[in-house]
């Protein structure tokens, strides 16, 4: 059936990579650094958002401690202290 080959076709397409940008392609060495391929979307967001090279170079220094079991909740709560929120302001009335 047509149907069948184009979902064959489609599922082999799926496995090609994607990458078009450089901060999609930072994001997944992150990723890949950490070992936490589950949440590569959160790290390539991050990647968009602030400046890709420092937040490797985090996750570069966080893989390199031997003692930290979960690296990406690691990483994440370095992040937190480096950038903070912004504090929301309070609306006039």
């Amino acid at each position: 059936m047509i149907n069948d080959d184009y979902i064959k076709k489609l599922k082999e397409r799926g496995k090609d990579s994607h990458v078009y940008t450089k901060f999609q392609l930072i994001g997944l060495e992150i990723a890949q650094i950490l070992n936490d391929n589950k949440h590569k979307s959160i790290y390539i967001k991050l990647c968009k958002d602030k400046d890709p090279e420092t937040l490797l170079s985090i996750a570069k220094d966080v893989a390199e401690r031997k003692t930290i079991e979960n690296k990406g909740g690691y990483f994440m709560r370095v992040l937190q202290s480096k950038f903070p929120k912004s504090e929301k302001k309070s609306k006039l009335l």
